[in-house]
């Protein structure tokens, strides 16, 4: 394959529809998706006739209105390019309403109780600013998705919604600062995706694995990542054809895979894509996930992406790389090369402290799941305190600007690494934090906390949102001020005044740092349970209904869903659990057990007795008896969910109850591993899974 030939060769991209569309009709379309203008019904009727017969090149048959619902993966149903006709023919035929718009079931996906089975109707609608592409046969038209009262069921809707918030605040600031060129500004996220990998024979040995996405047991093994040996090592020779055939497939869906590299836990591995639209680039993080799965059973391996499907050893999330950049190339968060005499990137600096201040209950919202949970706090993970990482240099320059003050500036020093064949290189303003929620990295900002299975799309509207709400508030004061140079270091010295509690350049995993961080005031949520409930905080409903990114029933149905979810997911992994210690883990330390009592026996009646044989079957049969009052512990908690209460009632009783009562039966069992003969032991262990790949 030529990945520079093929790239995008299988998406009706901008390239695609200007060869393929008449000039109006691609002038009309073009206006709509880089300039945000409505969509001409006239132009419908052309685009579906000229994608129809170009997917239909491509070898497709059907197409698909492809949508996101409230579950972090996608949907869409099928139907057939084909017609019939009379005389017992058929042509192919796409019309301008199956473009438009689709009528999926959506009471059949979660609703928050927007939606009831005798209620059941739902629309699609065409997203013409993401590319349709064409996959296995089936053309994928890239839609939001609606109730029939018009309420966002999906993740698209809001983020869309967002996107044209910012772009009007951020323009109305631009303006005010002389700007008058720009049309628009275009939220920027590039999306880095963690995973693991581990042979598929071996998964399907695992129940828990392929039920829940992770490990429910599972005994430390002699060798995690104490070496660090395996990040950005040589990648396997079965990894590395993986790979290959995961890159081959994104660059012909012109999704711009960038980099791939062994992460630092065994069979972990990171792939990270270039900057796109939020948007299209929330579509591509989908499509990845979905790639990134099939191509591993293809290949006799199962991917995993949940948040901790190992203990003891790093978790999976995804990077979220966000800036805001204008239609005619400003990048909002560019300093250049005198950040003091920037005033657009000192406002968007200025917005983005006071969004992680004002908002960080819902930036911690957008990173919540069940399988967070299990790996936020360490081995690489933020810990679930919101706090900004700005890098001393940078915050000693805004800081004497708001104070007036004068430091010496250290300039750029060039690093001398001692080999005279090797280049000087120039040191960066500011080392990397990789223990913060959110990072600035030079001309961007990393949020880190987002999960491996979460949609990019809520912590995208959160950032858009609030930002926007602090450009409303600058250009009031701006508009009113006299000398509008003075207002920004006005608004920059309130900034850091009001919020600088925010921002932190020290090590996140520090108990000093937890203690100073309940001093400053910050919000500090370990559990998702608690994190959801910001959704329906009532400054945040305020900022959502102000923008018309949320209306106050779908905040409503939003926190009605995640904790609903919450726990359907761990009354799963509870039954999980149950039925592998009833059928897998009982009989196996059982039988370990009998079979040592009767060694003991015969080498006593041989007149030679066995203390330690005799301590070892005894301790296996405690062990016995311990798991087993363990999952009847479990079983009876699973059963008696509060069914008197709320959503609320019942999630923190999952929380504390049933995952507690998870946890202590796992410790029985993990011990119990280390103790029962390798070949007996019912399912791979940890050192099958992450080395035996």
């Amino acid at each position: 394959m030529n990945p520079i030939q093929n790239y995008g060769c299988r998406v009706f991209n901008d390239k695609t529809m200007r060869e393929r569309l008449p000039k109006d009709t691609y002038e009309s379309l073009r206006r709509t998706t880089i300039e945000g203008k409505e969509l001409d019904s006239s132009v419908a009727e052309v685009v579906a006739s000229v994608m129809k017969d170009w997917a239909m090149e491509q070898g497709a048959t059907h197409f698909t209105h492809w949508f996101q619902p409230m579950t972090n993966v996608t949907a869409g149903k099928l139907d057939a390019f084909l017609e019939p006709q009379e005389g017992g023919r058929a042509i192919a035929q796409m019309s301008s309403k199956a473009l438009i718009k689709g009528e999926p079931d959506a009471s059949s996906f979660p609703s928050g109780g927007l939606r009831a089975t005798f209620e059941a109707r739902g629309y699609t609608a065409w997203d013409p600013s993401s590319y349709a592409f064409v996959r296995d046969g089936i053309l994928y038209i890239p839609t939001a998705f609606c109730s029939y009262t018009g309420e966002a069921l999906d993740t698209k809707t809001p983020l869309l919604r967002s996107m044209e918030v910012v772009s009007r605040e951020g323009i109305r600031l631009l303006r005010l600062l002389g700007n008058t060129t720009s049309r628009r500004v275009v939220p920027s996220v590039g999306a880095e995706q963690e995973y693991f990998l581990v042979d598929r024979q071996k998964y399907e040995e695992r129940l828990d694995l392929k039920i829940c996405g992770r490990t429910l047991m599972g005994a430390k093994p002699p060798k995690g990542q104490e070496l660090d040996d395996h990040y950005c090592g040589r990648i396997r020779i079965r990894v590395a054809d993986f790979m290959r055939e995961v890159d081959q497939q994104l660059w012909e869906l012109g999704v711009p895979a960038k980099t791939r590299h062994n992460e630092a836990a065994p069979a972990q591995h990171e792939l990270a894509v270039v900057y796109t639209s939020a948007n299209v680039s929330a579509d591509q993080n989908q499509l990845i996930m979905e790639i990134l799965r099939t191509t591993a059973k293809k290949k006799g391996l199962a991917c995993l992406l949940h948040e901790k499907p190992f203990a003891w050893i790093n978790g999976s999330g995804k990077h979220n790389n966000f800036s805001l950049n204008t239609d005619d190339g400003i990048n909002f968060f560019n300093p250049g090369s005198d950040p003091k005499r920037n005033p657009i990137f000192l406002l968007a600096l200025c917005a983005m402290i006071q969004t992680v201040d004002d908002h960080g209950d819902l930036l911690r919202m957008a990173a919540s799941c069940p399988g967070n949970d299990h790996r936020l706090g360490g081995c690489e993970a933020p810990p679930p305190v919101i706090s900004l990482f700005l890098g001393d240099h940078l915050t000693q320059e805004i800081n004497d600007l708001a104070t007036g003050a004068s430091h010496p500036g250290a300039g750029h020093v060039m690093m001398d690494m001692g080999v005279s064949t090797l280049p000087r290189l120039r040191q960066d303003d500011s080392d990397r934090n990789r223990t913060t929620p959110l990072a600035f990295t030079g001309n961007k900002f990393e949020f880190r906390m987002v999960g491996a299975t979460q949609s990019i799309s809520m912590c995208n509207v959160v950032l858009n949102t609030a930002i926007a709400q602090a450009f409303a508030q600058y250009s009031d004061r701006l508009e009113k001020a006299k000398d509008r140079d003075a207002c920004v270091v006005e608004i920059l010295a309130d900034t850091l005044k009001n919020h600088g509690r925010i921002i932190f350049n020290g090590n996140n995993y520090s108990d000093v740092w937890l203690e100073e961080a309940r001093q400053r005031g910050l919000p500090i949520i370990w559990s998702s349970v608690e994190a959801y409930q910001a959704m329906v905080k009532p400054a945040n409903v305020e900022m959502f209904e102000r923008f018309g990114v949320f209306s106050s029933t779908e905040c409503h149905a939003r926190l009605e869903i995640m904790l609903e979810n919450h726990v359907k997911t761990n009354l799963i992994e509870a039954a999980t659990m149950s039925q592998m210690v009833h059928r897998q883990v009982l009989p196996a330390v059982m039988g370990a057990a009998a079979r040592l009592a009767r060694d003991s026996m015969a080498l006593t009646e041989a007149g030679v007795p066995s203390a330690a044989t005799q301590q070892l079957a005894a301790r296996l049969s405690g062990l016995c008896d311990a798991i087993a009052q363990g999952v009847e512990h479990l079983d009876q908690v699973s059963t008696t969910l509060p069914t008197d209460g709320d959503e609320l009632d019942q999630a923190e009783y999952a929380r504390d109850v049933i995952c507690t009562a998870m946890e202590q039966l796992r410790r029985s069992c993990d011990e119990a591993e280390t103790l029962v003969d390798e070949k007996a032991w019912p399912m791979p262990t940890y050192t099958d899974l992450l080395h035996r790949v």
